[in-house]
């Protein structure tokens, strides 16, 4: 079994889960309509997130220095962010070594599909394979004078394994469509359908009405109703950090 080990510093506490599904703008779209897309909900979930210890809000004004940033604890205790690089950057330490499979990475960046209003997250790849060096999450403000909130238990981070050097062995090329016949048949078939279920849509007696979406990818299959492949995945169950 291939492991994904934390060692947390001691005299740190880190909370690590795997990160849910669920997305409170997802929630508050018409009938949840949101979840009905397979893509966001794999992505949603293909990793782990770190969790803020306590909550905090902070605050750019436009500078490149240090103190540009200002943050305030809601509850008195130190943030767990901090001004360290400047030019609008606000770092969370990871009191944590990441050890991944000899030839893995870890990718590092912010919550998946988590919009925060005037401040983005950045991402890294590390190699923690061998690494003995923690790594910090940085986020950079979007725009200056506008306070941005974190909240206790809520996540800041968020990685997932990757292959080193997987993506230098593909070789990328780009045809007509029209060179695969059966993947084209495939495509011209669904969008007939797609087209079909569009313009009954609107009927209340009509198939479309009653079905709300096309669920073949969501299903994995193609739009002939020929399999897709083995091993689809139309929900991931990622196991938990533990001690034991």
């Amino acid at each position: 079994m291939k492991r994904l080990t934390a060692y947390v510093i001691d005299g740190h506490h880190m909370r690590i889960r795997a990160a849910p599904v669920e997305r409170e703008w997802m929630d508050d779209t018409n009938q949840r309509f949101a979840y009905r897309c397979l893509p966001l909900n794999i992505a949603n979930t293909h990793g782990w997130e770190i969790l803020c210890s306590n909550a905090f809000s902070a605050i750019w004004d436009g500078g490149s220095g240090l103190d540009a940033i200002r943050i305030k604890s809601a509850s008195g205790i130190a943030p767990p962010a901090i001004s360290h690089f400047g030019d609008g950057i606000l770092t969370f330490h990871v009191p944590c070594l990441f050890r991944t499979e000899p030839g893995v990475d870890l990718f590092v960046t912010g919550p998946i599909n988590r919009p925060k209003d005037a401040i983005a997250p950045l991402s890294g790849i590390i190699e923690t394979d061998w690494s003995p060096y923690t790594f910090t999450m940085n986020w950079r403000f979007t725009r200056a004078y506008q306070r941005v909130y974190f909240g206790s238990d809520e996540p800041f981070c968020h990685f997932f394994p990757l292959g080193r050097g997987s993506l230098e062995t593909l070789v990328p090329d780009m045809r007509n469509l029209s060179e695969n016949p059966e993947l084209e048949q495939e495509y011209a078939t669904w969008m007939e359908s797609r087209n079909t279920f569009n313009t009954t849509l609107a009927d209340p007696a009509s198939k479309a009405a009653l079905e709300k979406w096309q669920k073949s990818y969501f299903r994995g299959v193609g739009p002939s109703g020929a399999p897709g492949a083995h091993d689809h995945h139309s929900r991931l169950r990622l196991r938990p950090f533990t001690s034991e």
